[in-house]
């Protein structure tokens, strides 16, 4: 599975390491992800779903449901890609 967040869309983005003697290299920022259970009740079951720490305070106000559909409706993830436990 990618570094990708699936509830906002969030992947690495591309930059510079600044030196002090102002100096470019180029660096990857990488999303701030890791994997979380949740208890999908619409379903009545568990699901791992990798998200950053901006899609779980999205899932925190706005409810799971509502923020899986619309990550489908963008195209941040299917329905097949979400691992289901149980």
């Amino acid at each position: 599975m990618s570094k990708i967040c699936q509830i906002t869309g969030k992947k690495a983005m591309i930059g510079n390491n600044v030196s002090h003697s102002k100096r470019r290299t180029k660096r990857t920022f990488e999303a701030n992800l890791f994997s979380k259970k949740f208890y999908y009740v619409e379903q009545d079951c568990w699901i791992v779903l990798k998200i950053s720490a901006a899609g779980l305070r999205l899932i925190n106000k706005v409810g799971l449901d509502r923020a899986l559909k619309a990550a489908v409706a963008k195209g941040f993830c299917n329905y097949k890609d979400i691992k289901v436990i149980g």
